[in-house]
């Protein structure tokens, strides 16, 4: 791990010169792009982020990142080695320490001579964009990979605003694309890269194996209301009844723990449901099952589908976001409509009573995410359309 301390090292240098695009073109050094998040965590946005950083080419892109606050124990053990890191302490936008914040967060992008900054989630938007502006940073890109379920009337016009502050706004699906529209971004500020997976990472799984005696049904999410894992949690308890010989495993945090636990104790299967908490390894948990389920009620692009279908799993996800755009329905996993408990269960148990079916899903999905979702593909459009905004 490598962070950048800004202090007496700084100040005792001049300050760069301004840095154009003819520079660039002369000097033919990569282009420097600063990634501004609140925190790292094993979420799907940290996780592709972090994977952008591992796999540039970087002949052509120079990644930093600035982390809003990342002071705690999780955030520390995912900052990447290979990339200068700079944690700003921030957790409230007001008072003496986020002044200090916002001019170390200038200085260090001045000096840099950062070309782009790319900024996710709310709190790192609204606190970089405008010192990015004002240290003359050439692009400023906001990140939202999700359909706005949660948007209210004040971050509706906060993101109007922002919108022109930044050349771009980024998002990972045709439907987030919709969504930023309906909310008045122009479209000519809009672009769309999709995700992508590291599918030498989830390389050498067994198939799904139905057949067996102790079939493993899991989900990887964040234990939050717009996940719906209780849908899950019900539709195993309707199960139960015809089918004995199966567990379901829930790998994730969050605030709808408690809530879930109660839930679990109401079922008639509750000796089988299991929330693991955080995984540290996703590769060996997926090889672990034979059905992965996503009931989201909302997604933009999901990385738990992506890890899936790497995977190789029989997949059972709801027809919200990208996911009718990654899963050919019957072809490479199910889909269902979102809510809809009966739906979920009759897709399960149509996956439990066919393991040839199982295992041909599973195949499919591990094919189209090595043929159309690597991370490297994700990575080289990442550096084009850097090379695009920048030229």
């Amino acid at each position: 791990m490598r962070s950048i301390i800004l202090g007496k090292a700084l100040s005792s240098r001049s300050r760069p010169r301004s840095f154009s695009a003819r520079d660039h073109d002369a000097n033919k050094r990569p282009i420097r792009v600063c990634f501004l998040i609140d925190r790292l965590s094993r979420a799907g946005t940290e996780t592709q982020l972090l994977a952008l950083i591992r796999t540039f080419d970087r002949s052509r892109v120079e990644p930093y990142l600035v982390l809003l606050d990342g002071d705690d124990d999780t955030s520390r053990e995912l900052e990447p080695a290979d990339c200068p890191v700079l944690r700003l302490g921030v957790r409230s936008f007001f008072g003496p320490r986020a002044v200090r914040a916002a001019l170390k967060l200038m200085r260090f992008l001045r000096y840099q001579q950062i070309d782009i900054l790319q900024a996710y989630f709310l709190d790192s938007v609204y606190f970089g964009t405008p010192i990015a502006r004002l240290a003359g940073v050439r692009r400023i890109i906001r990140v939202r990979n999700n359909a706005g379920y949660w948007v209210t009337r004040k971050h509706r016009l906060l993101g109007k605003i922002y919108s022109r502050l930044c050349e771009v706004t980024l998002t990972n699906s045709e439907q987030g694309r919709k969504a930023l529209l309906a909310e008045g971004v122009a479209a000519g500020r809009l672009a769309v890269l999709e995700n992508g997976v590291d599918v030498e990472r989830f390389a050498g799984g067994k198939p799904p194996n139905i057949a067996g005696p102790n079939v493993r049904i899991g989900a990887l999410a964040n234990l939050r209301p717009v996940k719906n894992l209780d849908l899950l949690i019900r539709a195993a308890g309707r199960l139960a009844i015809n089918h004995p010989g199966f567990v379901v495993e829930i790998a994730g945090e969050g605030e709808q723990r408690p809530e879930l636990e109660r839930l679990i104790a109401n079922q008639n299967c509750r000796e089988r449901i299991s929330l693991l908490g955080a995984v540290s390894d996703v590769p060996a948990f997926l090889a672990s099952l034979e059905i992965a389920v996503l009931c989201s009620r909302s997604e933009g692009m999901s990385n738990a589908v992506l890890e899936y279908m790497a995977a190789g799993r029989a997949i059972v996800a709801t027809r919200v976001g990208a996911n009718d755009r990654l899963i050919q329905h019957e072809v490479d996993g199910l889909l269902i409509p979102p809510g809809d408990e009966a739906a979920l269960a009759d897709a399960l148990e149509r996956l439990l009573n066919d393991p040839a079916l199982a295992a041909r899903l599973g195949a499919a999905a591990r094919r189209r995410a090595v043929e159309s979702f690597s991370r490297t593909a994700m990575c080289r459009r990442f550096e084009d359309f850097y090379a695009r905004l920048i030229g």
